[in-house]
């Protein structure tokens, strides 16, 4: 489980680096494209909260700028580094208890957490990169193959 858990992380701080490239090229920048990569930058930082025991400390939906966003992706990508690296092979499959956004106590296994993560991160990164091109902007190419092969997967003719 832990090499293709370190895949995932490494693809998410890859693909969240090229969506930020992405909307700092973008003049302007989508509002709506902003909040959803800020978002999903929140999500992971209090995914890592969760998992890591400890209080959080930024919002699900946080208001960020560019330069924010910068610097929370390469703090929580460098913290899911980190715990994939750290935690025993056994509690990949441990409960991890918490309270979600409303308050309301769960309980999730750690490697369904960290699934939920890097699926969530890619399904908003595939709206960022509708708003950026609906607003005339190029999204950068995000998918877990274009990482893996270093090349972008293949485009429709427009």
């Amino acid at each position: 489980m832990r090499p293709a858990l370190e895949r995932l992380s490494a693809h998410m701080r890859w693909a969240d680096a090229k969506a930020l490239e992405a909307l700092r090229a973008a003049r302007p920048v989508p509002p709506l494209a902003l909040e959803i990569y800020s978002h999903i930058l929140g999500a992971e930082a209090i995914w890592l909260a969760r998992l890591e025991g400890r209080g959080v400390s930024v919002a699900v939906w946080p208001g960020l700028t560019l330069e924010q966003c910068g610097t929370l992706a390469a703090e929580t990508a460098s913290g899911f580094e980190r715990l994939i690296r750290d935690v025993a092979d056994a509690r990949f499959d441990e409960p991890v208890t918490y309270r979600n956004t409303n308050g309301d106590e769960f309980s999730s296994l750690r490697s369904d957490i960290l699934l939920h993560v890097f699926l969530h991160g890619a399904y908003h990164r595939g709206q960022v990169a509708s708003l950026l091109r609906s607003g005339g902007a190029e999204p950068q190419p995000t998918d877990y193959i274009a990482m893996r092969r270093g090349a972008p997967a293949a485009r429709t003719p427009r």
